[in-house]
């Protein structure tokens, strides 16, 4: 009996604390690895067409004037001949002088062919104006906070122009190496160093085994290309989410069934996360608007068996219904403890599980290293940051308690672009037990007034 009782409290504990992220992160993220071997080793080359094609180039504009100029700047650097880009520079009610930022472009990049159009307040609406009003066999849309890599343009296009089965593809987004290094030494550089790899490996390994397995979930909004003639047979962009990127993504899957790919060679460069409180704002967001999207689009697919042939459906299990096991996991520490499980256990089993997670990323990252083969700059930068691997696990762990309070908060409220961050949603919690300590504090005290009263 005893034998049997040590062997069921052996196998729950390691159900509870090692089955769950195993079977739902690991082993997924091993054979991602795998088939990203597999795809590099046997990279066919891509032949550039005989004539290059007209594009439009979308750049949807607010307050964007501190960040305009360079942005042009890169286009006009791109080694895609300036001819064949229409630019679209679409404003919707920004308040500061982009104007004027465009009109003194004109003067400096009088080669380029750009357009300022005004648009209704947001994003959705400006990128659907500018629809309207393109041309070319292409369109690629890009923030205008960020700037292209040389080649981006040329390697999508052509990628484009090589496969006739890819409709509308992702570039890959990477914070820019530069900027990285501007921030003071230690904390404020590594993390910012941290979200630097995150991108590279979100991207050049999980979005490079999505592609290749057609599992996209959402074409990036800095970022993306359309052949045009399917864009136009689309809803165009929903102006009710505060994720229209990923809300396009989902039509073009399961709307018009095409196949949605990445260009792992289009790279394109956006600023580092501010702080703290653009980070927990900007994962919520994701968060909220991946909840609109699903429900816009998987309400009657949500079934169990869909989990494991449907994205959508897997995507949203895991950040969402799985959420709040993961949560209980988490927290399960001290329930160990209560249930006679030594310090030990606890301790060598998060630190087998902590090796598993920093091992996969050792092998993203080698794989990483593998596709910016094409980009020695940084390729160069990314290696030296190996040492970054073993902090990601801590920073993935911070992430979703952010996306778990988007959640959270996405419970009975309306969809917004504006959220609270991290410093209110903390001064909030701080005012809330304040006042709840208060009402108890306030009835004890009636009930000793009237105790002390009474005698």
């Amino acid at each position: 009996m005893e034998l049997i009782n040590r062997f069921c409290n052996s196998f729950l504990f390691w159900a509870a604390w090692i089955i769950i992220p195993v079977l739902m992160e690991i082993v997924p993220s091993v054979g991602s690895v795998f088939v990203l071997i597999k795809k590099h080793i046997f990279r066919r080359k891509i032949v550039k067409p005989a004539i290059d094609p007209e594009i439009s180039l979308i750049v949807p504009i607010y307050n964007s004037m501190d960040t305009l100029e360079q942005c042009i700047r890169s286009i006009d650097e791109s080694d895609y001949p300036d001819e064949k880009i229409r630019i679209f520079l679409v404003n919707n009610q920004g308040q500061d002088d982009s104007f004027q930022v465009f009109c003194e472009c004109q003067q400096k990049y009088p080669q380029l062919r750009m357009q300022w159009l005004n648009a209704k307040q947001g994003k959705s609406k400006a990128l659907n104006l500018a629809l309207f009003n393109s041309e070319g066999k292409y369109i690629i849309h890009i923030d205008s906070d960020g700037l292209l890599e040389r080649s981006a343009i040329r390697n999508m296009v052509y990628r484009f122009e090589d496969d006739q089965s890819i409709e509308c593809m992702t570039g890959v987004i990477l914070t820019d190496p530069k900027q990285v290094q501007q921030y003071p030494p230690v904390m404020p550089r590594i993390l910012r160093k941290i979200e630097f790899m995150e991108y590279a490996q979100a991207f050049l390994a999980g979005r490079n085994y999505a592609a290749e397995v057609n599992a996209v979930y959402t074409l990036s909004g800095a970022f993306s290309a359309f052949r045009k003639s399917a864009v136009l047979k689309s809803q165009l962009y929903n102006t009710d989410t505060i994720c229209e990127d990923t809300q396009i993504t989902f039509q073009m899957k399961y709307l018009q069934n095409t196949k949605v790919g990445i260009c792992e060679d289009a790279i394109f460069f956006v600023d580092p996360i501010e702080d703290m409180n653009r980070l927990y704002t900007q994962r919520q967001r994701w968060q909220r608007g991946s909840l609109e999207v699903s429900h816009l689009f998987l309400k009657d697919k949500l079934k169990a068996g869909k989990m494991f042939t449907n994205v959508g459906v897997r995507t949203l299990l895991y950040d969402h219904t799985f959420a709040f096991p993961r949560m209980i996991w988490y927290l399960a520490l001290i329930c160990l403890l209560c249930m006679n499980y030594s310090f030990a256990q606890i301790g060598y089993s998060t630190l087998f599980l902590y090796g598993l997670y920093v091992l996969i990323g050792v092998f993203y990252y080698i794989s990483t290293v593998g596709f910016l083969k094409g980009f020695k700059e940084i390729r160069r930068y990314y290696a030296k940051q190996w040492y970054v691997i073993p902090l990601l696990p801590f920073f993935n762990l911070m992430v979703f308690f952010m996306r778990f309070a988007g959640v959270i908060n996405s419970i009975n409220t309306d969809s917004a672009w504006k959220t609270k961050n991290f410093t209110q949603e903390r001064e909030s919690f701080v005012k809330t037990v304040q006042d709840d300590f208060g009402i108890l504090t306030g009835f004890f005290g009636k009930i000793r007034d009237f105790v002390n009263n009474k005698e």
